[in-house]
């Protein structure tokens, strides 16, 4: 990693760049990669000293976020303070992730803690397609992962940190709807559409999501930010135009635009402020910043200032899918809006846009996830105005009169349950549909080049030349198969799942797992984190046999996500009783393939 002093070079560039503008885009090149490289540096000289490793530690400092519940305990990132080693202070990154595997009471954001720990330096699985968990780590800043020593005295120590106030209302806020809605299946998305906090949400109900390609709708992004925004800047510009002559002196519109301002960045902090938040409250304060100053500002411009600062405060955000997700949809709804005639009828216009934005994201979507949803627009034409009418301001007003007593509180949630469980029976109906998703293989860089070229040529402006030439460029993402068995041959892959066995076994015609890999959590498995992923990159979307040996969790762990997952024509097993519509497996079984 380069060195500050590296930074130096660039100011020759620089002055060069102020006499010929030609210049400036290698400068922004060349700054952007110093910036980047610098901040990976400091990140990496964050982690933790392999001499500290499987040792205990005493560590004390603050919970910096909401822990999170699993079966056999809690998970919170901590901000270390002060560490000790055998009685000496040593250097520990400056945040951690800590598990706690003990019934003692969760600990609230904020508060400040002496544990003992015994840490080690972030580590994932290795494997194609799979999710890459310590580049997670990464991004999030955590430089190690550990337990707390449940035979040793933890303490909370006095003192409080004004820093987490944020984040221990989104504790407190999301503790009370999951108390006022009790056992509700839905509480979990309607916590989500609160305060950004998605841990409550089913495997089950990210099945749904992804599978009818709604699971932007949870996430806090442009649409939830917008309608805060809308509703208080008409109602402010309504109310101050009864204020009288205050109106003479300051606006209603600019009164108005301040208003909206300030509720988006209270609904972003409670949000988290995540990537989509971020983009969408930059560009919203730009927007509103415009109509103050009376300015004019194209919407290309308000992306494009919203992706600089994103990428000045954070230039790892690039790392994480939600950034190019995020501003590739705003991106494509730019350019389907711009340059068309769509004529007047509304439900026109989204179902336009909407199909625009599976287009436009096709290429990402193959690359990241290795899937598309087929009922996506369909789904979305209905989903989003009854999430942007209903469900998110029924939401939101439960969330802001939570305080008042149960009784009432819990009507209103209630009464903004309703619309999302009927919304949520007509989601898992799409989902339901054996081809509701379309899977393909991870395309390579010169399908995904050629994709993109495709994408702009089908989103450009209506009277653009052989724009339907864009199908043939979109043709390499679907024609070009990855590579596979031969007639004759037969490939083994060993999967890495840590202590366990997932073993994939391919022939020319025919695909056979082995073993699943072990269960973590209710939220994670390594059927869904290993195996999964490394089929849908390999273009493969049915399982000919699924055998699960036994019925050890490193064996049988992530079996139910594979069969939600992935079809599979039949599964042997030991264990039949433990595993869905699964035969039993006799010793001398043979079939030829």
């Amino acid at each position: 990693m380069p060195s500050a002093w590296w930074g130096l070079g660039l100011v020759p560039l620089a002055w060069l760049s102020l006499r010929r503008p030609l210049w400036l885009p290698l400068l922004f090149l060349l700054a952007g990669f110093f910036w980047v490289t610098l901040r990976a540096g400091w990140l990496l000289d964050d982690r933790l000293p392999v001499e500290l490793e499987g040792n205990d530690v005493r560590i004390e400092g603050y919970v910096a976020d909401i822990p999170q519940k699993f079966e056999r305990g809690i998970r919170f990132p901590f901000d270390v303070e002060h560490a000790v080693y055998k009685g000496t202070s040593v250097s520990l990154p400056g945040k951690i992730l800590l598990s706690r595997y003990d019934d003692k009471t969760s600990p609230e954001v904020g508060h400040r803690w002496r544990f003992t720990v015994r840490l080690k330096r972030p580590h994932g699985f290795q494997n194609p397609g799979g999710f890459d968990y310590e580049s997670f780590l990464f991004r999030e800043r955590i430089g190690a992962t550990g337990y707390i020593r449940a035979r040793q005295p933890s303490q909370q120590l006095p003192g409080y940190s004004i820093l987490y106030a944020v984040d221990r209302i989104r504790q407190r806020l999301g503790e009370r709807i999951r108390y006022l809605l009790d056992d509700n299946p839905v509480s979990g998305i309607m916590v989500a559409l609160t305060n950004g906090d998605r841990r409550g949400i089913t495997n089950a109900q990210w099945v749904s999501l992804r599978r009818t390609g709604t699971n932007h709708l949870i996430a806090i992004s442009g649409l939830h930010i917008g309608l805060v925004a809308g509703f208080v800047f008409f109602l402010g510009r309504w109310l101050w135009a009864l204020a009288g002559s205050a109106v003479l002196r300051w606006p209603a519109p600019k009164v108005a635009a301040a208003s909206a301002m300030f509720a988006a960045v209270i609904y972003a902090a409670l949000a988290g402020f995540s990537i989509p938040t971020q983009r969408a409250l930059i560009m919203l304060t730009v927007a509103m910043g415009a109509v103050i100053l009376q300015r004019r500002v194209a919407a290309t411009q308000l992306l494009a200032i919203a992706l600089f600062v994103v990428l000045v405060h954070d230039p790892l955000a690039v790392m994480g899918a939600g950034f190019w997700l995020s501003f590739a949809a705003v991106t494509v709804i730019i350019l389907s809006v711009h340059g068309h005639s769509v004529g007047r009828n509304k439900w026109y216009r989204l179902g336009s846009v909407q199909w625009a934005i599976a287009i436009g994201l096709l290429p990402l979507m193959l690359v990241l996830f290795h899937q598309v949803s087929i009922v996506g627009p369909v789904a979305n034409i209905v989903a989003v105005p009854v999430f942007s009418l209903l469900i998110v301001p029924l939401t939101l007003l439960a969330a802001i009169l939570s305080f008042l007593p149960d009784a009432i509180a819990r009507m209103l949630f209630a009464l903004a349950a309703w619309p999302l469980e009927l919304m949520w029976g007509f989601l898992e109906y799409l989902a339901g549909f054996a081809h509701s998703l379309w899977i393909q293989h991870n395309p390579g860089t010169w399908a995904l080049a050629a994709g993109l070229i495709g994408v702009a040529l089908l989103l450009a402006p209506r009277g653009w030349p052989a724009r339907w030439v864009g199908v043939v460029w979109l043709s390499p993402l679907f024609l070009l198969r990855p590579p596979a068995p031969v007639a004759g041959e037969i490939w083994l892959t060993l999967l890495d799942v840590g202590q366990g066995v997932a073993a994939v076994v391919r022939t020319a015609e025919h695909t056979l797992v082995y073993d699943t890999g072990p269960r973590f959590s209710a939220r994670f498995d390594a059927g869904a984190a290993v195996v999964v992923p490394y089929l849908l990159s390999k273009g493969i979307s049915y399982i000919d046999t699924l055998i699960v040996s036994h019925g050890d969790n490193d064996h049988i762990g992530g079996v139910r996500s594979v069969l939600e997952s992935v079809h599979v024509g039949r599964v042997l097993s030991s264990v039949p009783d433990r595993v869905e519509n699964a035969r039993e497996c006799h010793s001398g079984q043979r079939w030829r393939w």
